[in-house]
């Protein structure tokens, strides 16, 4: 390989490995999508108006949720169960509530945002579930991925919020815990800011080319 080439190369890897720091949610969506993450308004009686509908659904999950728990072995597998019930409560006080469409047009479970529900004014609004420890809730784990993607889930302006429940053990059954809820937080997701890091990968076609096999055994 040209040496000036080489050098260009090694600047290029060494930029990218840098990991970008502080980007708010707002703007990747923009750059990702081109629609807009709008911030809530607290001025807005609209805005105000579905807030006060979404500390309805959190009481109502816990409620229902601490009625037999979730039985799990691992609490990030918590966060999954619950969203079923964040849709019903939200279609309770009659909003529709569904897995986003794609820019395909295809519902798509995986990925942000977990749902998009209409509120009564007509306005198109993402909400993503969580759930955390508080033992951990002040510390640096990660706990909130975006992936760009060729068929994204945003397909519209519209709020991004956030439903986040504490959850703690009540017992243990076999390998697995019952979870339950203690408290709830909903989140203005349009203020995250987010970190971004590169990584390189390969698929196995390539990690098991024959030009690099040195040895093997059947």
């Amino acid at each position: 390989m040209n040496k000036n080439i080489s050098k260009e190369l090694e600047g290029v890897i060494s930029q990218m490995i840098k990991p970008l720091k502080g980007l708010p949610l707002g703007i990747v969506i923009e750059g990702l999508s081109g629609y807009k993450a709008k911030p809530f308004n607290k001025r807005s009686e609209k805005d105000l108006k579905v807030l006060e509908i979404l500390k309805r659904v959190a009481d109502d999950v816990l409620t229902e949720v601490n009625k037999k728990g979730i039985l799990r072995p691992r609490p990030n597998e918590v966060g999954n169960d619950i969203e079923p019930y964040v849709k019903q409560s939200i279609q309770k006080y009659n909003y529709r509530a569904d897995t986003p469409l794609t820019i395909s047009g295809k519902k798509k479970s995986t990925g942000y945002p977990d749902i998009e529900f209409i509120d009564e004014f007509g306005r198109s609004n993402y909400l993503e579930c969580k759930t955390y420890n508080i033992n951990n809730i002040e510390t640096t784990q990660r706990s909130f991925y975006l992936s760009p993607s060729d068929d994204f889930k945003i397909t519209k302006d519209a709020h991004h919020f956030g439903i986040s429940f504490e959850i703690y053990v009540e017992k243990s059954i076999g390998n697995k815990h019952l979870y339950k809820v203690n408290n709830w937080k909903i989140l203005d997701l349009s203020k995250l800011e987010l970190d971004v890091k590169y990584e390189f990968n390969a698929y196995n076609k390539r990690l098991y080319d024959k030009k690099l096999i040195l040895a093997k055994k059947k």
